[in-house]
């Protein structure tokens, strides 16, 4: 799933907010028309973005979204296992709000990853190695940690390998050649599955050498902004089968067209899934952002640009300053974590005397 930002920023309208929802509905509100679709997979995946903190000294840029420590139950309560957490508004307040971030998704059951710290999830016999870049205002460097991120994932045991990448234009619906030199280098270091996210709308898929690379993912559960014009966001699945601990070539894809919102004409904060005829248009619509992919129809790279929307004033920028750069948050470059899958399923496992399954990451 792509950008969930559970707070807000201080200058947006309260009244329109997310935490006004929080107050009024609590913490299962927000993922109850999707909860049914995560608790039957293996493992839950969203780019986390923003901060769960107390701290009150505010970065100087545009956007700063941060929200209480017990917003983390928001993705605990609804079967979301992990959380990528690099990317430009994971020190918003400072680096203690990313220690603080950290601590309260990990103390809420949620496992963290990102920057030099890469994680490893066990399901079943499985272990999921899971990686998150930054790559906006650095590509080069970038590269280098893409190797040494995936090479620590293999050295760590990992079965599958993911990589996260927080990367590419805002509203931007076609992904740059920065994009595509950074997820073919991680497909032919290692990974089988590449994930992004930060365009805040929806980029296409392409398929390179037997693997997936969907260049956005778009805003999932997002509090950035109380309107924005794009509302079309997916959650995007694949099931991987295993012989011997070697991921097989037969993964299988499932695209389930969303809505950010439960209501067209405001964010409600409450992603939905979109039916009949609006299902259709939505997938239609990756369907070409697929096929103009595959016909080499990537842009070059610019300069991003602010996310705004007509009619509010609560626009969000990712772009304002380069918080949550890997100077103030890195870990040991070959620091791993070691998690429990947490998730609830009946397709992991031993499916017969040789071959196990990840279902619906």
């Amino acid at each position: 799933m792509g950008d969930c930002t559970l707070g807000t920023d201080e200058h947006f309208d309260s009244s329109t907010s997310l935490p006004a929802y929080y107050n009024q509905y609590g913490a299962d509100y927000f993922f109850k028309n999707v909860k049914s679709i995560l608790e039957k997979d293996d493992l839950s995946i969203v780019n986390f973005e923003g901060t769960l903190t107390t701290e009150t000294t505010r970065e100087n840029k545009s956007y700063a979204f941060k929200a209480p420590p017990e917003y983390a139950q928001i993705l605990s309560n609804s079967s979301v296992e992990t959380a990528n957490t690099a990317n430009n508004h994971s020190s918003d307040y400072g680096e203690q709000s990313y220690t603080d971030t950290i601590k309260n998704l990990t103390d809420a059951g949620i496992a963290p990853f990102g920057y030099d710290t890469v994680d490893i999830i066990k399901i079943g016999k499985i272990k999921v190695g899971l990686t998150g870049i930054y790559e906006l205002n650095d590509h080069l460097d970038r590269e280098e940690q893409v190797k040494q991120n995936i090479q620590a994932l293999k050295e760590h045991g990992a079965n599958l390998i993911i990589a996260n990448f927080h990367w590419g234009t805002e509203k931007e619906t076609s992904p740059d050649t920065n994009q595509q030199t950074l997820a073919h280098l991680a497909v032919d270091q290692g990974a089988d599955l590449v994930i992004g996210h930060h365009p805040h709308v929806l980029q296409g898929i392409e398929y390179y050498k037997g693997k997936s690379i969907v260049y956005s993912l778009g805003n999932f559960c997002f509090g950035g902004n109380s309107n924005p014009a794009d509302k079309n966001t997916m959650i995007y699945q694949q099931t991987f089968s295993f012989k011997k601990g070697k991921v097989q070539k037969n993964a299988k894809e499932n695209i389930i067209p969303c809505s950010i919102s439960s209501t067209s004409v405001r964010n409600d904060y409450c992603p939905t899934p979109l039916e009949g005829d609006q299902n259709q248009a939505l997938l239609d619509l990756i369907k070409n952002y697929n096929e103009a992919i595959a016909n080499g129809e990537f842009k070059t790279p610019a300069s991003d640009s602010s996310d705004s929307t007509s009619g509010t004033t609560d626009t969000t920028s990712d772009t304002s300053s380069d918080a949550g750069s890997d100077s103030s948050t890195d870990s040991s470059p070959d620091s791993a974590s070691d998690s429990s899958g947490s998730g609830t399923t009946d397709s992991t496992g031993t499916t017969d005397s040789s071959t196990d399954t990840v279902d619906g990451l």
